[in-house]
């Protein structure tokens, strides 16, 4: 499958809001009263449209409809791309947050290894590593999708109402599953889009605008009335109405000459995946660092954020660049 840009904008889009999201791990800076209305926002659709976008390039790239005799060799690939660095990378922070937390401020820091390795797999609500749980997730419900459909469209709907119905069913916060249940509609429903083809395309180059007011009316009444408001009976509605919204105007952006804006979204949805995996730990290190300087109250958590932004895009990006291409097998599995 060739390279799409509009994919690739729409994941770097993605990627900066899931930074954005990690910036506040578990203490909320005291007197800034704009971030969490922010975040509360960001989440009621950021995770969904990332979950469309997986959809609709698994439907692309053939994998979703791949005959079963070439099942053993996708699971195997998707395990090495993602259960591989889901338990890797998981360990390492378990390890990381128990050793930092002797010398730094270390958010959701585990009580030891063993506690902290049962959270991370079996009682993941209390989970130190929680931003991983997108790997497990996109392993389950993509080999599930394909098993589902076993090569034939016809069979979409059906798994549609299926995963419409896991989510309305109140999962337990074990192994995963409540995120899962959660967030396979959305896969599925970029699955969808990909069936569509040149259709969908056509559908949200035509209604983006209107969808995309839509979208922006729901998050402002998000912000300002949304506290308390359960995130899952969001989730939903939102989720849904951003995937045509967002694609669709970002989408309107692609010029036939590149800027300065579109490369920076390009270069982010390129290194989206590295970007996801090691954020938080950027992220993390950075603020303890920043922490022994000055506190991050009231008017010092602007720059705070700033900083914490850069760190969490371009800490990763430079990661890759200048160790992980050194490193054949850390380069093939964070491409």
């Amino acid at each position: 499958m060739p390279r799409r840009h509009d994919i690739d904008i729409a994941k770097g889009f993605t990627i900066l809001l899931v930074v954005f999201g990690h910036l506040v791990a578990s203490v909320d800076p005291v007197g800034v009263g704009w971030y969490e209305p922010l975040r509360r926002a960001v989440y009621a659709f950021h995770m969904p449209f990332f979950l469309y976008l997986n959809g609709l390039v698994a439907v692309l790239s053939g994998m979703m409809l791949m005959p079963r005799a070439a099942w053993p060799g996708i699971a195997a690939a998707r395990a090495r791309r993602l259960l591989l660095p889901f338990f890797a990378l998981g360990l390492l922070i378990v390890a990381a947050k128990i050793l930092a937390a002797r010398f730094l401020t270390v958010d959701h820091a585990p009580r030891a290894w063993w506690p902290g390795v049962s959270d991370l797999f079996w009682h993941t609500a209390a989970s130190p590593a929680v931003s991983i749980w997108y790997l497990f997730v996109l392993f389950t419900v993509s080999l599930g999708a394909m098993f589902w459909l076993r090569g034939a469209p016809r069979r979409y709907p059906a798994l549609l109402v299926c995963c419409a119905l896991l989510y309305v069913v109140p999962w337990p916060a074990y192994a995963y599953l409540d995120r899962i249940g959660t967030y396979a509609v959305f896969f599925v429903a970029g699955a969808g889009a990909g069936f569509l083809g040149s259709g969908w395309d056509r559908f949200i180059d035509r209604s983006w605008k209107l969808l995309l007011g839509m979208l922006l009316a729901a998050l402002l009444a998000i912000i300002v009335y949304g506290a308390g408001w359960p995130e899952k009976y969001l989730l939903l509605p939102v989720g849904m109405l951003a995937m045509p919204a967002l694609h669709g105007s970002l989408r309107s952006l692609t010029p036939s000459s590149p800027n300065l804006l579109l490369s920076g979204l390009l270069l982010l949805g390129r290194y989206s995946f590295m970007i996801y995996l090691f954020n938080t730990m950027c992220i993390g290190l950075t603020k303890a660092l920043l922490l022994l300087v000055c506190s991050w109250d009231g008017a010092h958590f602007l720059p705070f954020a700033v900083a914490l932004m850069v760190s969490g895009t371009l800490g990763p990006i430079a990661l890759k660049t200048w160790a992980f291409r050194r490193v054949p097998t850390l380069d093939r599995l964070t491409d």
